[in-house]
């Protein structure tokens, strides 16, 4: 349907230092996810502080860190847990979406970590990512889902309310989710169907039409997705070891690969013009970082639309929060 777009490849920004490796010890998350294959960290959910310090989390070994501009790796917290996500929210804190325990918050300054929706409390699957749009954050509740058995779905809780609501449901694993700034679609990636949905976002606070936005292809789908300031969106694809920026109508614009293995997670958007490209390369312990050229210098602009017909529906708007 398209051309393949232009490809670069991706530098080592930062290398989880050989000391805070755990390489050879195993956890209950390797053992339900991976096999039991023993690795030194499994890295997700990057996300930048208002200091232009970059966290992630390592799922397996419940550990949050921090790097600084110049690399040095801190341990925030490491705490009897799975964090998959991490989203700074509208207070300042860091939210995290717990594989085991539920949505959890975390104060950076102090390491303190406390439970806001708990897993067992909420009939949780098992959290996966997580986006603040307004007062509302949305999250993905994955669990075990898949083809064979598609009970994952999307939440939405606004902030402070009692419990959170089931959105959409009936999902074959839905991962990374993204919010337009205008909050009238929601994109969610869902690995096991190798796809991209998009949900509208209706008055009465439902969805209708749940479409297919991006039909992906490989062995495991997407993963982590974050928006740029034009509303372009970049996708984590660790199946083909690369990550795809799309334009807000979906159009293939550009391929990021990975210089080292296959298992790039997520996504974040920073720089002083946000035009760089954080990736974390789960198995490898490492963060890669692309400079994206100007999205006008990969796809051109589209035309005025011609006749009665109008322009097609456009989804995530720009400026939406990234990360």
């Amino acid at each position: 349907m398209f051309d393949a777009p232009p490809r670069i490849t991706a530098e080592i920004a930062f290398r989880l230092p050989a000391s805070l490796s755990r390489a050879g010890d195993t956890a209950p998350w390797l053992r339900l996810h991976r096999n039991g294959a023993p690795l030194g960290s499994f890295l997700e959910g990057p996300s930048f502080d208002q200091d232009g310090h970059l966290y992630v989390v390592d799922i397996p070994f419940g550990r949050v860190f921090r790097i600084a501009p110049d690399g040095h790796f801190d341990v925030v917290i490491q705490y009897d847990g799975q964090p998959n996500g991490l989203k700074f929210g509208p207070d300042g804190a860091a939210w995290i979406s717990d594989f085991a325990r539920g949505l959890l918050r975390l104060e950076p300054s102090s390491g303190r970590i406390e439970t806001v929706l708990d897993a067992r409390e909420h009939g949780f699957h098992g959290l996966n990512d997580l986006y603040f749009h307004g007062d509302e954050c949305w999250f993905t509740d994955q669990g075990m889902s898949g083809l064979q058995a598609p009970f994952g779905r999307v939440m939405r809780w606004r902030i402070g309310g009692r419990a959170p609501e089931v959105f959409l449901d009936g999902i074959p694993s839905p991962n990374g989710i993204v919010v337009d700034q205008a909050g009238r679609h929601v994109l969610i990636a869902v690995t096991r169907a190798n796809a991209i949905w998009g949900a509208p976002i209706l008055l009465d606070g439902g969805t209708a039409k749940v479409g297919l936005f991006i039909q992906m292809s490989g062995c495991s789908g997407p993963d982590g997705m974050a928006l740029d300031v034009l509303g372009n969106l970049a996708v984590a694809h660790p199946g083909l070891g690369a990550a795809w920026l799309f334009s807000d109508r979906g159009e293939p614009m550009l391929r990021i690969d990975s210089p080292l293995t296959s298992v790039i997670t997520n996504c974040a958007f920073g720089g002083p013009d946000r035009r760089d490209l954080y990736l974390t390369e789960a198995d490898s312990g490492v963060v890669l970082r692309a400079r994206l050229p100007h999205p006008g210098l990969i796809l051109p602009a589209p035309a005025a639309a011609a006749g009665t017909g109008g322009s097609p529906a456009r989804t995530p708007d720009a400026s939406a929060q990234a990360g």
